[in-house]
């Protein structure tokens, strides 16, 4: 079953303990889906941490150390490849994110990660840890930027956002940091670099009312959906949870306005912010 594109050893912890688990399940003779069988996951993971999409957690590694013989090899090395610059509830996500050929998003109260600017997103993280210090605030802005600038590729990753229209009303760092974070948002829409679709108050009842949504298509694998409430996270790449959720997010696109009323919507709460217009 082949992977989502490589990232490559000399440069990633996480690449580099994928080839070798993929070495080790060679010499093994196993395909992934056995290997995965052994492990009680699938063929899909397996291949997904060989590639370095995922994460290797603690307890996988002791498993593949005993399903492969490879006395402590992953136990050992695991720990290098979880680090990570980002939340441990977020980190798997915001990996997989990378290597992602197409990411469709719905957000409810604030606007995506990928979209923010640096003031939005300070603002964001100041509210999240209200006690951290100015060092720990700038890493965590620092490491969102950086994810950011996966945008500026011509070509890949595809992002689709389903705003709700509350994020863009709440007015999270002030009027001005607003404006300028709509802004941000309407000028990647109008380059064609991003599919944005607000999600109006009047639009009613929705099926991820309770919290937001990720799905991460992959060239040549399946796909993930991530899964995201206050300090908590989930990847999962189960096909029936991953079909359920594609199917709520077809019906936010449904119910949200076209990209055009959005993109009118949003440059217009723009204005009212930099203006002090009501909203």
């Amino acid at each position: 079953m082949p992977g989502p594109k490589d990232l490559d050893p000399s440069t990633s912890p996480r690449a580099l303990l994928g080839a070798e688990l993929r070495h080790a399940r060679e010499k093994a003779g196993l395909s992934q889906e056995e290997l995965g069988g052994r492990l009680f996951v699938s063929g899909s993971f397996i291949g997904q941490l060989e590639s370095g999409t995922r994460r290797m957690q603690r307890e996988y590694a002791a498993l593949l150390d005993d399903a492969l013989g490879t006395e402590d090899f992953f136990r050992r090395n695991c720990a290098a490849s979880a680090k990570s610059k980002y939340p441990e509830h977020f980190a798997e996500a915001a990996e997989a994110e990378g290597s992602a050929a197409a990411i469709k998003e719905y957000a409810s109260m604030l606007i995506p990660g990928l979209l923010q600017t640096p003031s939005y997103a300070r603002a964001v993280c100041r509210a999240y840890q209200p006690t951290a210090t100015d060092e720990v605030i700038d890493e965590l802005v620092t490491a969102r930027m950086e994810r950011a600038r996966m945008l500026a590729d011509p070509t890949e990753p595809m992002l689709w956002a389903v705003i709700d229209e509350s994020a863009l009303r709440r007015a999270t760092g002030g009027r001005e940091v607003m404006a300028g974070a709509l802004r941000h948002i309407a000028a990647l829409m109008r380059e064609n670099r991003v599919i944005v679709q607000v999600l109006p108050f009047d639009a009613g009842a929705h099926p991820a009312m309770q919290g937001c949504v990720k799905l991460m298509d992959f060239a040549g694998a399946p796909p993930l959906v991530y899964l995201e409430g206050v300090g908590t996270g989930r990847v999962d790449d189960d096909p029936a949870t991953v079909g359920r959720y594609r199917f709520y997010y077809e019906l936010l696109m449904v119910s949200a306005l076209s990209p055009t009323n959005s993109l009118s919507m949003i440059e217009e709460l723009a204005q009212n912010y930099a203006h002090g217009d009501d909203l």
